[in-house]
């Protein structure tokens, strides 16, 4: 079985942190910036898991790492989508700029 080249997998990890940073800037819809702060953190899993299999192939710290941040991301998405919620409830709207301007 063949190894995908580790330029393969720097190249996707890449593509997917700016699509989740040009996302997070450009959007206004806050569950929109969720989707994109988790792209970043998907692509950073990537890379842990492409170095630790191509720097230390018999070792698992990069698979640990992105265990833990899988466990971290979950969290803030539910910690996130709680406030979303209740911004939504209290100002009908998920739009960024819109809540921005309301006062509390």
């Amino acid at each position: 079985m063949e190894q995908v080249p580790l330029a393969h997998l720097l190249i996707l990890s890449s593509a997917l942190f700016f699509l989740g940073v040009y996302g997070f800037f450009t959007r206004r819809n806050m569950i929109t910036m969720l989707m994109s702060v988790e792209l970043i953190l998907n692509s950073v899993n990537i890379n842990f898991i492409a170095f630790n299999k191509y720097l230390f192939p018999n070792q698992l710290e990069g698979i640990f790492f992105t265990l833990f941040i899988i466990a971290v991301a979950a969290a803030e998405v539910s910690l996130a989508i709680a406030i979303i919620i209740n911004l939504f409830r209290k100002f009908n709207t998920v739009d960024v700029e819109e809540v921005d301007t309301m006062k509390f």
